[in-house]
């Protein structure tokens, strides 16, 4: 297949943002890790920028209204994510912030960049929500969200009250109009964990898939956090329903992972397919009553392995093998039948 290509201009932004990713075995990255180095910016198309810094990715909406971001990046990294927003949209308020999980490679930065923005509050609701509040931008996410950053599990850290999202749904999707254009939120359960969403710029066409699609390793799915490989098939196949190809499956709708290059429909399609392959294989294996040791053995991902896999650090090929084996032992969530 020929699709080992890209535009000229996306090969620019593939080769520049071709990043390691480090995960740990229960599928959070430690923010530690991706603390390190600068914040760049990368203009995608229409209204939609790529800000990347520490090998994480975090997508940035500006217009007439103000400036919009998808994830914050990790703490250590905030002020140099602000500073570069301001670079870029010189005057512009940061007016919305939405989280994409609870993770804190993606949300660290929610408490510096929501006290750098400022919200449109006015008439009576001024005085209920306080000066502080109105000062500072709103933070959309999953209900999910805010229940992990408000009551933390086990090792999960402590999260400031002003890191929290203030404006949640419950829905399959939640909408707003910003920027002259529909930014839609789709929910996708089950997928790297219960309060996963995808964020589609519909005029400027542009996908921001959060951590249900990657391109530097295999899926990571969180099971303790109600993440499955079902759910990143459903995910996958939710990310290509938005996308429609340019000439040549080049170009059209671009797609910004949480982690790697920006991608357009035939990536997805082709990680997509590789995913849907192994959970096939996964799914065989339980059915046939294997042991996870005689899964690791069998080497159901070899053919993958050498473009996703690894041997050291945090999400290694053995650490997703064991993840995708309990995930279809015990599934959550389902996957469309693409």
């Amino acid at each position: 297949m020929s699709y080992r290509r890209q535009s000229r201009r996306v090969l620019v932004l593939a080769s520049t943002l071709a990043v390691a990713v480090g995960l740990t075995a229960g599928a959070v990255r430690p923010a530690a890790q991706a603390a390190g180095g600068e914040v760049k910016s990368f203009h995608v198309q229409g209204n939609v920028w790529l800000l990347t810094g520490g090998g994480v990715n975090s997508t940035v909406q500006i217009g007439d209204d103000g400036v919009l971001v998808v994830d914050t990046l990790v703490a250590p990294l905030a002020e140099k994510l602000v500073a570069e927003i301001r670079r870029i949209a010189p005057g512009k308020p940061i007016r919305t912030i939405i989280n994409t999980h609870a993770h804190a490679d993606h949300t660290g930065g929610n408490a510096t960049v929501a006290a750098a923005g400022e919200s449109v509050v006015g008439g009576n609701f001024a005085p209920q929500v306080g000066a502080g509040a109105a000062n500072a931008a709103f933070i959309y996410a999953h209900e999910n969200v805010q229940n992990r950053m408000s009551n933390p599990q086990g090792s999960d850290p402590k999260v400031p009250f002003a890191a929290w999202p203030t404006n949640t749904f419950f829905d399959e999707t939640k909408e707003i109009y910003f920027n002259g254009e529909a930014v839609q939120m789709f929910h996708m359960p089950n997928a790297h964990t219960d309060g996963d969403i995808i964020v589609y710029f519909r005029k400027s066409d542009v996908v921001a898939a959060g951590d249900t699609f990657v391109t530097t390793t295999f899926p990571v799915m969180n099971l303790a956090q109600g993440g499955g490989l079902n759910g990143v098939v459903a995910a996958l196949n939710r990310i290509i329903d938005l996308t429609v190809p340019k000439d040549k499956q080049e170009g059209g709708t671009y797609v910004i992972p949480g982690h790697g290059r920006v991608t357009d429909e035939a990536d997805v399609v082709d990680y997509r397919d590789m995913v849907t392959i192994i959970r096939d294989r996964f799914q065989d294996a339980v059915k046939k009553k294997m042991t996870l040791e005689q899964v690791k053995a069998a080497q159901l991902v070899r053919d993958y392995e050498p473009r996703y896999g690894a041997t050291q650090g945090f999400w290694t090929t053995d650490a997703f093998v064991e993840a995708a084996y309990r995930s279809m032992s015990q599934p959550r969530g389902t996957a469309s039948g693409r």
